[in-house]
């Protein structure tokens, strides 16, 4: 049940100009109107994040996204139709309607229609188009439930909308749709597989680039702790040695399933480090496909600093 006074009071402090962390499938995010300049600067300066750092345009559907967006092509139609609401972002040409304050400088924007209910109910009554990072200090870890927005963030939001915990738990796929060839930029739940299988023709996974992406620096998604990656047979091993040297070491489980793996990483992080430790040891899961969100996520939290 979607209480509409919630979304009435969210869509106010929109339209005010303030800033609102809405819950999303995939990470908390922290949402201002994207007609509004100073609202969109607040932003930024809440999260600490750079202003060539692109925001992700979020509509209510695929028609809210007029003007924002240069055209609706085929190929977005066509993952519009399969994806949305859901766990995608589309990189696309820029409309008149998106500033470049909210792109970065770029004449690409990412767009992205989110499937969690409360937060379409805001979009649909708003009526406009909100930019979105995730709500947490730049470059660290998450969120994923309203309390780790409080503990980032705290009475710098004018609103924190508590949807529970997010079902997929990893930020969205970006697939960039202005290349000849459809690649993806970030890993996420969507796969290239199943992209391609929607697009009817294959989508490759680029690195770098001169499309600037959210997600996308060496290091990111980094809790407090130092996080080290190992090989599966060394963890043990490698704990013990940190912790013999004085370090308070924890191990890193997550389960062997790829969704149960995404949607359980970030909160376990935050769990670690409200414990105190001062290392976390990690082994990568398989190299597929439905494992490379939490590859990506686990080797740029580990990158050094």
């Amino acid at each position: 049940m979607i209480d509409g006074a919630v979304v009435e009071r969210a869509v106010a402090v929109l339209r005010a100009g303030g800033v609102v962390a809405l819950p999303t499938e995939t990470v908390y995010g922290l949402a201002a109107d994207v007609a509004n300049p100073a609202a969109i600067a607040r932003v930024y300066a809440v999260k600490g994040r750079p202003a060539d750092h692109p925001l992700i345009v979020h509509a209510h559907d695929l028609a809210a996204l007029d003007g924002y967006v240069a055209e609706t092509t085929p190929a977005l139609r066509a993952l519009a139709a399969r994806f949305w609401p859901g766990p995608l972002t589309a990189v696309v040409r820029r409309g008149p309607r998106t500033p470049l304050t909210v792109t970065g400088g770029q004449e690409t924007v990412a767009v992205r229609i989110p499937a969690h209910p409360v937060t379409r109910a805001i979009l649909q009554r708003f009526g406009g188009a909100v930019g979105a990072p995730s709500a947490n200090r730049f470059g660290h870890v998450s969120p994923t439930t309203a309390a780790h927005v409080r503990a980032d963030l705290g009475d710098a939001v004018d609103l924190i909308v508590d949807g529970g915990s997010a079902a997929v738990g990893v930020e969205s796929t970006i697939v960039d749709l202005t290349a000849d060839v459809p690649a993806v930029l970030r890993a996420g739940a969507i796969t290239p597989t199943q992209l391609g299988s929607a697009l009817g023709r294959p989508v490759v996974t680029r690195v770098g680039g001169s499309v600037r992406t959210p997600g996308n620096l060496p290091s990111h998604y980094a809790p407090r702790a130092r996080l080290v990656l190992v090989a599966p047979d060394a963890r043990v091993a490698e704990a013990a040695a940190r912790a013999a040297a004085g370090e308070r070491v924890a191990v890193l489980e997550l389960p062997g399933d790829a969704a149960a793996a995404a949607r359980t990483l970030y909160a376990t992080l935050r769990a670690l480090d409200v414990d105190g430790y001062d290392t976390i040891v990690a082994t990568l899961p398989p190299d597929v496909e439905e494992n490379a969100a939490v590859r990506d996520r686990l080797v740029r939290a580990a990158a050094p600093r």
